[in-house]
């Protein structure tokens, strides 16, 4: 992308995320923040000396799982505040880092035509979307565009399977999750008769495969795979059929707003079992939805992440400051969300341009400490060594049981 300036401002350029963990010196007239005192606002930039770039942020912000999109959403906000309170520099331009923030409602349709705004809108790059059903379809419009995309929670393999050198994920992959749970399905819970349902969407389906496949591998028999949507609320003719086949656990690919109710008419039916699920169950939320359905170490889940040693505290910082900020503890992916936007401009100061065509293959080079971890990307652009972290619920929290790579 080629930049034109006129005497009084530069043309807005468009621009994906950001970070970098170096302060950038400021114009001569201010001194730059040292890394142990607080970060001041750089001295104005003449009009000239200012580049200002778009990061695109698509979530669902509205329907049934508006809860985890506005969590993403205000990762995003945060890491956008704090790069421009660096007064970040990206070639010898001050970089003003401005979010635009879309709706995509988890629907397919819906999260196309937002992804074709923004690239419309030349956006130099992009965090999102949520879910691997809306994540899949969008990325091949940003690849057309040669838009970086970075997702910090779709964990269908098929993303970036697809041959795209756009697209960029920050957690680990269904792969690993739906396998990790499933060995730890029959060697830890000693599962021996499992019952699997599915929502029928790419996340629900591909995380519930994998997981059927690990534990059949590690000596389970299936008993039954049924199925229901992202919208059911009713599952009492698919729980009595499994209930008849004697399950010991139960494993669910989905969300939680279909889980939480689900955990409910398991109750009701009698059902003794433990019930498993991936990242779309393992929310801060799940305990609101299903109420006094959850008893203590019944529901074992997985996040597609997760942090151990050097890195816990500076997660458990993000957390407090993120709870501090918008009122609300952290759903799941918004750190990183954070961390995502942070790469995108960590690649952009290293290439010294905010062109996606210049700063793209920096993404691909990437060794970036974020408060998620150390990121790099393999040859897919999946994330080396993700690390996933399993939770069980007590009293009504979430409580970590280990983190495993």
């Amino acid at each position: 992308m080629q930049l034109k300036w006129t005497a009084v401002a530069l043309a807005a350029i468009t621009l994906v995320a950001c970070g970098k963990k170096e302060e950038a010196a400021a114009p001569a007239a201010a001194p730059a923040p040292t890394a142990a005192a607080p970060a001041a606002a750089p001295a104005p930039a003449p009009a000239g000396d200012t580049l200002v770039i778009k990061i695109g942020h698509v979530a669902p912000t509205s329907g049934p799982i508006a809860h985890l999109g506005k969590d993403n959403e205000f990762g995003a906000k945060m890491a956008i505040e704090d790069l421009n309170a660096k007064g970040l520099k990206i070639g010898d331009k001050v970089a003003k880092f401005e979010l635009v923030a879309e709706d995509d409602a988890g629907d397919p349709k819906q999260g196309t035509a937002v992804a074709q705004k923004l690239v419309d809108e030349k956006v130099n790059g992009v965090v999102g979307h949520l879910n691997s059903g809306t994540t899949i379809p969008a990325s091949k419009l940003y690849s057309d565009a040669g838009i970086p995309q970075i997702s910090p929670s779709a964990t269908n393999p098929k993303y970036t399977r697809q041959g795209f050198k756009t697209t960029f994920r920050v957690v680990a992959d269904d792969t690993q999750l739906g396998g990790t749970l499933g060995k730890y399905a029959v060697e830890t819970l000693k599962g021996k008769n499992i019952a699997v349902i599915d929502d029928r969407t790419a996340y629900g389906q591909g995380v519930a495969e994998e997981f059927e496949k690990s534990a059949k591998a590690a000596g389970a028999t299936i008993v039954g795979h049924e199925f229901t949507t992202d919208k059911s609320t009713d599952f009492n003719a698919i729980l009595t059929k499994l209930k008849a086949a004697k399950p010991d656990v139960l494993f669910f690919g989905g969300m939680d707003a279909v889980g939480g109710p689900m955990l409910k008419q398991v109750k009701q039916l009698g059902l003794n079992v433990k019930f498993m699920g991936g990242d779309g169950l393992c929310t801060g939320e799940l305990p609101k939805l299903a109420g006094d359905a959850i008893g203590e170490d019944m529901v074992v889940c997985a996040e597609a992440g997760g942090v151990d040693g050097d890195f816990k505290q500076p997660l458990e910082d993000f957390k407090a400051k993120f709870k501090a900020k918008n009122g609300v503890d952290v759903q799941i992916y918004a750190p990183y969300v954070y961390d995502a936007v942070n790469v995108l401009a960590e690649a952009m100061v290293k290439a010294g341009s905010s062109d996606p065509a210049k700063y793209l293959p920096e993404v691909g080079k990437i060794q970036y400490k974020g408060v998620t971890g150390p990121i790099a990307f393999d040859e897919k652009g999946d994330i080396k060594n993700g690390a996933l972290t399993l939770y069980t619920y007590k009293g009504g929290a979430r409580t970590q049981i280990a983190v495993v790579r």
